[in-house]
């Protein structure tokens, strides 16, 4: 079945408060669908639907199993990121509750397992699907390695295609390999694929270690420094996303202008992409029925010893950062 006939089979008419006719789509009763999706956004809340509609199973297949964050933005306000579901959400929409050691409290996530809850957090005005590198199955570990590419401010996209490169050959020297896809803003992500099992200081250690190797390569192009004034124009390695992150999902909207989408590409094509290039209203026309990121994606593979024991000597940047950050205050109070 094309896209057409599916969007077509699932729509259907309904009735909403005030009376006024509301379209259903996989059981789910769309509202305010022609109103703007967002300032700036350049599309509707209608583009937002018919896109996530569209994607449907191939978003799906990213998020499921996953606890679920999302970025939803209502007219005039802030966006705002959603962990905990809201008391308001559908008996049907599967979920998790996960204890969060950080704030000491349960949060009650969704688990996007289908296109009806998918269509669901649309209808909500949610534009970001920010999945868990861990399923709801803590047990198997995280199931990719990521590195999360960043150019410095006002650089070029082109910076951020080599800098991903040097990644690729840092994996390669490892007999690792990886996917890449767009993030959707300015950069890019490396998703590698791991054997389940592995405990999640390792998989953080792995790729604090890839990035370092990297960053060896070429360090006048790509850096690993947390702390931004420190980075000099370079790229950003960021090793940071392991454990409970989260990262965007490949196919997720974001919000940007014109609401862009965080997209899978070849390799071999990252040179000759921009991440304007693809929007909520361009995706489509490109993807049709195919799924990149699936055939993209690498089997899981098993981390060489050398790259997890490189790893544990490398210090966790978020925490050498606090603590660097807190000498450089001390050192300005005693000038």
């Amino acid at each position: 079945m094309n896209a057409a006939s599916h969007s077509d089979s699932t729509r259907g008419g309904g009735r909403v408060a005030g009376g006024r006719e509301a379209e259903v789509r996989a059981g789910v009763e769309l509202t305010n669908l022609d109103a703007p999706l967002f300032d700036g956004a350049q599309a509707t809340k209608r583009d937002l639907i018919d896109y996530l509609e569209f994607a449907g199973d191939r978003l799906v297949r990213q998020l499921r199993d996953r606890p679920l964050s999302v970025v939803r933005i209502r007219p005039g306000q802030e966006p705002f990121m959603q962990k905990n579901l809201p008391k308001y959400t559908p008996d049907w929409v599967r979920r998790v509750t996960v204890w969060a050691e950080t704030s000491k409290r349960e949060v009650t996530y969704a688990l996007c397992d289908d296109v009806r809850t998918l269509l669901w957090f649309g209808n909500q005005r949610a534009v970001e699907y920010h999945p868990t590198l861990l399923l709801a199955d803590h047990a198997q570990g995280p199931t990719h390695l990521i590195l999360d590419l960043d150019p410095p401010e006002g650089g070029p996209f082109q910076h951020v295609v080599l800098a991903a490169e040097l990644i690729r050959q840092a994996l390669a020297n490892d007999g690792l390999a990886g996917a890449v896809k767009t993030s959707g803003a300015k950069g890019v992500h490396v998703f590698v694929p791991i054997e389940s099992g592995v405990p999640i200081e390792d998989v953080a250690a792995a790729t604090r270690a890839i990035a370092a190797r990297a960053e060896r390569i070429d360090p006048a192009l790509a850096t690993t420094a947390f702390i931004r004034e420190d980075r000099a124009g370079k790229v950003f390695l960021d090793s940071t996303r392991a454990g409970g992150a989260t990262v965007v999902a490949a196919y997720s909207p974001r919000v940007r202008p014109g609401v862009p989408v965080s997209f899978p590409v070849e390799w071999a094509q990252l040179a000759d992409i921009s991440p304007a290039d693809f929007t909520v209203r361009t995706a489509p026309k490109l993807l049709g029925e195919h799924d990149p990121w699936t055939r993209e994606m690498p089997a899981p593979q098993a981390l060489p010893a050398d790259l997890i024991a490189e790893g544990h000597t490398i210090p966790v940047a978020r925490v050498q950062a606090m603590h660097e950050g807190k000498r450089r205050a001390r050192a300005r109070r005693q000038t």
